[in-house]
């Protein structure tokens, strides 16, 4: 069983979304984009228990809060729409009568006309359902209801509702983040203990059982063996004085519980023994952590008893377990489930999809959600992708923004750049806010096929690297597939640094570097050399220390106003792309009035080197 097509209209922060899913799953994306909601809005259509619940929707469910137009009786109604294929034989014959037919290859359903083509091997058995939720304005409460799509065209009468043992053989299960440990090994309703209990059949009469073992509990808590009998009956006594208790026995008892079936599903705990003498605790004391392992645990007994047969929807399996049970868990669901959903923020549970099994979702202000599938474009190998994945791209692709640029040092100096323009003008918007992660390409060569990568799967991108012997195809294919291609004109990153960090830092960073040296392997002098030899030093020690940080250190002696301009200025650009919040529509209404970004496609420093004209003063490049 799989889910092939979805649709939303109307649902939380999505006004309308139509996504067409291939398999297992991973739902990426900037936070409040509509992860959730997805997970949210297929529970709602195929959870067995989800409309259960009173109220099934609330006021907050519909978009905008909007439940009736302004006329006040006109419903604005939620609608979600699943598409199952690959039936399995029981889903098919509960629901013979409502099977439609999917064409694979062209990924649609049969019209009219079409019957024909049902035997055809592009051709497969499909069921569509609906989930109507609104509000009902005579009984002023919220409804929601699953019916079978196609019959809705049927206005003769009311479309037919899908029972609950239909959904229960489609076997959906739905894991919350954060909310699933407090409850899943609880006996509520739809816990993941009461899904066993219910697929293993072992529920009847499991209550009454147990009602009437506490209702006879032996000896009973209020015996006049505990110090709470003479309690008891002097409360009694004083009750007498205003009120006829029935008969001479004590009218007073305690039970464990209050009795009931909900009751008993409430009060019930799940203990456990974490070591060797240990006492059991309830389940919700020990850590997250073993929390969520147990929840896995019972994932795997589920999945068991539903073989071939269970779509998961599981919201951050990251949250408190550490790398290698991430990977266990990915592991397990793209193995042992038909289909799972996953939405995640780890790199160590991404890196278990292939690209094709990754869909970012953007939404617009209108409240549209568009999900892209990661394609990786002709100039990326799968090689190149694995090879770069969990270091450089996995952090991007869940961002909203990405530098990339040539080398480590580059990297290092426009972080370090960013964190001093940050702390000095409060107008900038740190980039880590914005979503905006600094990548190393580990070389020119990688720059082209990041570029595209990024481009792809819409990520505004940012290049930052030296000047290169480059054809003018090579600067235009650079500048087709960045927002800003940015080429300082020196040959590396430590030049820049050489050339344009002021001297006086320099000598500062050199003879901190010889107080660490005593041997003097450094070959740093004792006193201050003239301009270019403090530049020559510089520029030699910044390539000797790239791998220690050697840029970082140099930077972190400058004010704001003293780094480099052609970072500056680089950054700057970029931080016009993500300003404040609160600036955003100002923002983008001085840009468009503006024209065309001041920053061209492939930018080059807007003068020339400065040249050296006193000690404390930037100089060429050496």
């Amino acid at each position: 069983m799989k889910l092939t097509k979805l649709k939303i209209r109307n649902f939380r922060g999505i006004r309308s979304a139509e996504l067409l899913i291939d398999g297992h799953t991973l739902l990426i994306g900037r936070n409040n984009v509509g992860k959730s909601t997805i997970c949210e809005a297929v529970d709602l259509v195929l959870g067995p228990d989800r409309l259960a619940r009173m109220p099934p929707v609330e006021e907050y469910d519909f978009f905008n809060g909007e439940y009736l137009e302004a006329d006040g009786a006109t419903l604005v109604p939620i609608r979600i729409e699943v598409l199952l294929t690959d039936l399995t034989d029981e889903v098919a014959r509960l629901c013979f009568a409502n099977l439609e037919h999917w064409h694979k290859d062209e990924r649609r359903l049969l019209g009219p006309g079409e019957m024909d083509q049902v035997d055809a091997a592009h051709v497969e058995r499909c069921l569509r359902l609906t989930t109507i939720a609104q509000y009902d304005l005579e009984e002023d409460q919220f409804t929601a209801r699953t019916i079978y799509s196609g019959e809705e065209a049927a206005a003769e009468e009311e479309p037919r509702a899908v029972p609950t043992r239909v959904k229960r053989a489609i076997g959906f299960l739905y894991l919350r983040a954060l909310r699933t440990g407090s409850r899943a090994l609880s006996l509520e309703r739809g816990s993941l203990l009461d899904m066993i209990l219910r697929m293993k059949e072992v529920r009847t009469g499991l209550w009454e059982r147990i009602r009437n073992r506490l209702s006879n509990l032996e000896p009973p808590i209020d015996s006049d063996a505990t110090e709470l009998g003479p309690i008891l009956d002097e409360i009694e006594g004083r009750l007498s004085d205003y009120i006829e208790l029935g008969g001479s026995e004590r009218s007073t008892r305690l039970f464990v519980s209050q009795l009931t079936r909900e009751h008993l599903r409430k009060t019930i705990a799940f203990f456990l023994k974490m070591g060797q003498g240990e006492a059991p605790v309830p389940f919700q004391e020990v850590g997250t952590g073993t929390l969520n392992i147990l929840v896995l645990a019972l994932l795997t007994f589920i999945a068991e008893i539903k073989k071939d047969n269970v779509i998961f929807a599981m919201e951050e399996p990251e949250i408190a377990l550490p790398p290698h049970a991430q990977r266990r868990i990915a592991k397990y669901l793209l193995e042992e489930t038909a289909q799972c959903f996953i939405t995640s923020h780890s790199p160590y549970v991404i890196e278990r999809f292939e690209p094709q099994q990754i869909m970012r979702l953007s939404r617009d202000e209108a409240g549209t959600l568009t999900g892209t599938q990661v394609m990786l474009p002709d100039v990326m190998k799968p090689k190149s992708y694995r090879r770069y994945f969990r270091r450089v791209l996995a952090e991007a692709m869940l961002g909203q923004g990405v530098i990339v640029c040539e080398g480590l040092t580059e990297q290092v100096a426009l972080i370090a750049s960013a964190g001093k323009m940050e702390e000095a003008d409060a107008g900038l918007f740190p980039l880590d806010v914005s979503g905006v992660s600094v990548i190393d390409a580990e070389g020119q060569g990688n720059l082209q096929r990041l570029g595209q990568f990024f481009k792809t799967i819409g990520i505004p991108a940012f290049a930052f690297f030296d000047r290169k012997q480059r054809s003018q195809a090579e600067v235009d294919s650079l500048a087709a597939v960045y927002d800003i291609a940015n080429e300082f004109p020196y040959p590396g990153a430590e030049a820049l640094l050489a050339a344009e960090v002021p001297l006086d830092r320099q000598w500062q960073f050199l003879q901190a570097l010889r107080e660490e040296d005593p041997d003097g392997h450094y070959g740093i002098p004792a006193a201050r050399p003239n301009g270019d030899e403090i530049r020559e030093q510089t520029l030699r020690l910044l390539k000797s220390l790239k791998g220690a940080g050697g840029a970082a250190r140099l930077l972190d002696l400058c004010t704001a106003d003293e780094l480099p301009p052609n970072i500056q200025g680089f950054l700057r650009a970029v931080y016009r792309h993500f300003p404040k919040p609160q600036h955003r529509q100002i923002a983008l209404a001085e840009a468009a009035e503006a024209g065309p970004d001041v920053a061209p496609a492939v930018v080059e420093a807007t003068a020339a080197p400065p040249a050296a004209s006193a000690d404390n003063t930037p100089g060429k490049t050496a």
